[in-house]
């Protein structure tokens, strides 16, 4: 049990306060987006001085046998803090056969692995699990499509937008969903004028009770950060959720979701893969999104951690490559799980201890922990661990 020094991201959608104030550092104006404990080989954190990726790879019986036979000498995930200001992209990632089979096509294509136009930069899956530190806000799954017509027609909107959401009213399920989704990506000239047409509707419902306030209110703030941007309408045909403090989201391989603001912990499997749905200037891969993406209509449902053991809960997440168990407010016991795990605390004070030594961490302080050890755990406040989800 080592301690774990985090690598900052300084994306320019993140709070310049949230992640500063949990290190105890002075914030500045620069956005402090993501605070990353794990291997990736893009930013490994340091143990020792040394990056985590290396020493991994020097000796692979640190992630134990299970995790090393199914996903080789690496760490299966990544853990970090997420601070967002403003929303992110809207976005989905593969499934394990998914990214295998586009990863060896891009390679067979010889794309290069940096270039913009590159979808696959790894052949492994990447499903995610945020756990709200903060009330967090986000969207995610596909709205049932009369919904979605009732709530434009709301605005007053519904006759104008025609031309491109009939679908979402002369059929139903996935398939309006995605042919609607497509066109929306598709709007330009004049036809891009239709989100500019929702924004303004969308300012005289901003006040309006329940959902159609709330469709109102998503549609403003997203045009706040993008305005003039067909992604908008993207936006508004998935559901909203809202996640408060333990609170957590799984969002498996092929949903489609953004997140818009707030403070939370995120463990996601440890790929690159990411498709693009709108929100960005980046590539936008329509024939991956079309094979990856799930367009069947259903809202995320929030999930809670169940008790594991006194002090201890763990969040069902349906994910091989990570596990996250929630650790307090008072725990006192043996870490659980088993391969390669970082302890994370969020609020308080969490001590590591074996025969021979202890360590002691404070919020926003992670450990690593090998395989080879299974120290007792003390916690007075908040901390989440991280392991492989395998068995």
């Amino acid at each position: 049990m080592r301690r774990i020094e985090g690598r900052a991201q300084h994306y320019a959608w993140g709070s310049t306060t949230d992640i500063p104030q949990l290190l105890g550092m002075p914030a500045t104006d620069q956005p402090y987006a993501e605070h990353w404990f794990g291997a990736h080989e893009s930013a490994p954190s340091l143990v020792d001085g040394q990056p985590l990726d290396q020493q991994l790879a020097a000796d692979p019986g640190l992630l134990g046998e299970a995790s090393r036979s199914r996903f080789g000498p690496r760490l299966p995930y990544l853990v970090k803090f997420l601070a967002a200001a403003h929303p992110l992209s809207i976005q989905a990632h593969p499934d394990r056969a998914q990214a295998k089979a586009g990863y060896a096509a891009e390679e067979a294509a010889l794309v290069p692995i940096g270039s913009p136009e590159r979808t696959y930069r790894d052949p492994w899956p990447k499903p995610e699990c945020v756990i709200a530190l903060t009330t967090f806000h986000g969207l995610g799954g596909f709205r049932e499509p009369g919904q979605t017509v009732r709530l434009f027609e709301a605005l007053g909107v519904a006759r104008q937008l025609n031309p491109v959401i009939s679908p979402l009213s002369q059929r139903r399920g996935s398939a309006a969903v995605a042919e609607v989704f497509f066109d929306v990506l598709s709007l330009e000239g004049e036809r891009l004028d239709l989100v500019d047409l929702v924004v303004q509707a969308a300012q005289a419902h901003a006040d309006d009770p329940g959902e159609v306030g709330l469709f109102a209110r998503t549609a403003l703030e997203i045009d706040e950060q993008f305005p003039h941007d067909r992604g908008t309408l993207a936006a508004l045909l998935l559901n909203r959720f809202t996640l408060e403090p333990g609170q957590g989201m799984f969002l498996p391989p092929g949903s489609m979701h953004a997140y818009l603001r707030g403070f939370a912990l995120e463990v996601m499997a440890n790929s690159d893969n990411v498709l693009r749905g709108g929100l960005t200037s980046k590539h936008i891969d329509i024939d991956g999104l079309l094979t990856v993406v799930d367009f069947s209509p259903h809202p995320l449902q929030p999930i809670v951690p169940v008790p594991f053991e006194t002090g201890v809960r763990r969040y069902p997440t349906q994910a091989d490559e990570f596990a996250v168990w929630a650790l307090g407010p008072a725990a006192d016991t043996t870490l659980p799980g088993g391969g390669a795990r970082i302890l994370v605390v969020a609020q308080g004070t969490a001590t590591l201890s074996n025969e021979t030594s202890s360590l002691t961490l404070t919020a926003g302080q992670a450990a690593f922990v090998p395989a080879t050890e299974q120290p007792a755990v003390m916690v007075a406040g908040t901390a989440y661990l991280a392991g492989h989800g395998l068995g």
